[in-house]
């Protein structure tokens, strides 16, 4: 093709996508005149200008000039409109974007921006803690470190920015807000703000920001769950909800700027044409093959919040319907003496106590070993027969090869001592965030992708229907529908960890101690 074709063919396919991209699902408005009027022109110039691409992405290789799309120009313009007075029209803003749509870096060239805005500029990068905070900061710093010109100006600190001729600063906070008073910042960016844990911090900064001429908070996010620590909508569910109001003309407030980009609650999220419209960056700045692959292998409720930007509820369906009936294989039992991990999962009373088999190998098998769970009409002072359970686990090892015994050591700290006590593999799994997140994704992806089978015992296929994924800021996890619910999920929840062990790499054999006598030296 000639290279006039082929920039022609290029140019047409930006317009194409900077007529997809703008305007965002949600917009409040804002008159052309205030933009015109604007400063989005200057931003958008000193971000193009001095800032740089901090590592190697889709959307091109580290160190190179940080371009901007039309839809970002069109985003400033709106952004950093003023009004005919001269006044900013802006105080707070709220701009939700999908994962990997260029957020980090637009946020870091948003905050260097104002360290140059007047004497005495304070700006902060906030977030629900200061690792996540240190991400856009993160940027912001290597883009000082790749410019010659914004490292003449800027004195480089671990958490902080500061132009010394003027005064002005840019500082690293996290959430722990009654740390904040005295504070009196002129920008502010909330990185992913559906994460803090409360309000408190984005009030802090909103009223310390009071004494300051024309001040922004910019809160840049995913969406996320609606909910927050204190079981009330989250600070960013209610500025996204009053931006819908302004969107939609119910209220009124030019102080009050909103652009959310985002797929439609009722969207299949399986298809691409959601993908596209939902993400503005989509085949620009994101790999369209990135959604092929996580969307086979992400929960639907996480898929929905972090690539196509919805809100959910705290709680959804975890496997779709058929999902595991479609790996229900030939084999109707582990065979004996296979390798195999065993997931327990036990309580004393209340709820049921699980033990499950997974087999070791290319395509793992699970079934259930045995559950115990109350009587139907028995009384409250029911509880699980200990030394059935640790007679049926003794026959499990007997039966298979059993690599690990996978258990919480939550309550039943005295029968893995026993076990240990006679040689058993006892291995503890605490279902914390940290173990049972990746392993939750684990057991979905192998279910969705067919890559395990199971014997069809109608108790393990009941507990999983009654899991549900709670999601937070930490990931997505299995739990009941409600707090106290009298449905069962431990044989689920006990095949999730075994699962987990069986398919990691076992460990290596001790070393063997090797005897040398002075003839074979």
């Amino acid at each position: 093709m000639p290279a006039s074709s082929r920039s022609s063919s290029s140019g047409d396919k930006r317009a194409s996508r900077a007529a997809r991209s703008w305007p965002p699902r949600f917009l409040t408005p804002v008159p052309a005149a205030d933009v015109r009027r604007g400063d989005g022109k200057d931003v958008a110039d000193f971000i193009e200008t001095l800032c740089t691409v901090t590592k190697d992405t889709f959307a091109g290789p580290s160190g190179s000039p940080l371009v901007l799309r039309p839809w970002q120009h069109q985003l400033l313009g709106h952004l950093f409109a003023r009004r005919k007075d001269g006044r900013r029209r802006h105080r707070v803003a709220l701009i939700g974007e999908p994962r990997k749509n260029g957020k980090s870096g637009l946020g870091a060239g948003l905050g260097l921006d104002g360290l140059f805005e007047g004497t005495g500029a304070e700006v902060y990068s906030c977030a629900g803690d200061k690792e996540q905070a240190r991400i856009v900061f993160g940027d912001a710093r290597r883009m000082v470190e790749a410019s010659p010109d914004l490292s003449a100006a800027i004195k480089v600190y671990r958490d902080a920015l500061e132009v010394v001729e003027t005064g002005s600063v840019y500082r690293v906070l996290s959430a722990e807000a009654f740390t904040k008073e005295g504070l009196s910042p002129t920008r502010v960016i909330f990185d992913e703000l559906h994460v803090q844990p409360n309000p408190d911090l984005w009030n802090v900064m909103a009223l310390a920001a009071g004494a300051r001429l024309d001040p922004l908070l910019i809160g840049i996010t995913t969406a996320g769950v609606k909910s927050d620590s204190t079981g009330r909508d989250s600070i960013c569910y209610q500025l996204f909800q009053y931006g819908q109001r302004i969107a939609s003309g119910e209220e009124t407030d030019p102080s009050f700027f909103m652009a959310w980009w985002g797929a439609p609650d009722e969207a299949d999220h399986r298809a691409p044409e959601t993908w596209r419209a939902a993400n503005p960056a989509f085949g620009d700045l994101i790999d369209p093959e990135d959604f092929e692959a996580a969307v086979r292998r992400t929960p639907e409720a996480e898929f929905r919040t972090k690539r196509l930007n919805q809100w959910v509820n705290a709680a959804a369906a975890w496997l779709p319907a058929g999902a595991w009936d479609a790996c229900r294989g030939e084999a109707t039992a582990v065979p004996d003496g296979a390798e195999v991990c065993l997931g327990f999962d036990g309580s004393f009373n209340g709820d049921s106590t699980a033990l499950v088999v997974v087999s070791c190998g290319d395509v793992p098998h699970v079934d259930v070993v045995e559950a115990w769970e109350r009587p139907q009409g028995s009384g409250h002072d029911w509880t699980v027969p200990i030394l059935d359970v640790e007679a049926a686990i003794r026959a499990a090892c007997r039966r298979w090869q059993v690599r690990e015994i996978v258990c919480d050591p939550y309550r039943w700290g005295r029968t893995y001592q026993v076990l240990e006590d006679e040689g058993l593999p006892v291995v503890e799994f605490p279902q914390s965030p940290a173990r049972m997140i990746p392993a939750t994704t684990r057991f979905y992806e192998a279910v969705m992708n067919r890559s395990l089978t199971h014997s069809g015992d109608p108790r393990l296929a009941r507990h999983l229907s009654n899991c549900v994924i709670r999601t937070d800021s930490r990931g997505s996890r299995l739990s009941k529908d409600s707090k106290g619910s009298p449905r069962k999920i431990d044989l689920a929840v006990a095949a999730v960890m075994a699962l987990e062990r069986a398919c990691a790499s076992p460990a290596p054999p001790a070393p063997e101690p090797q005897f040398f006598t002075w003839a074979d030296l």
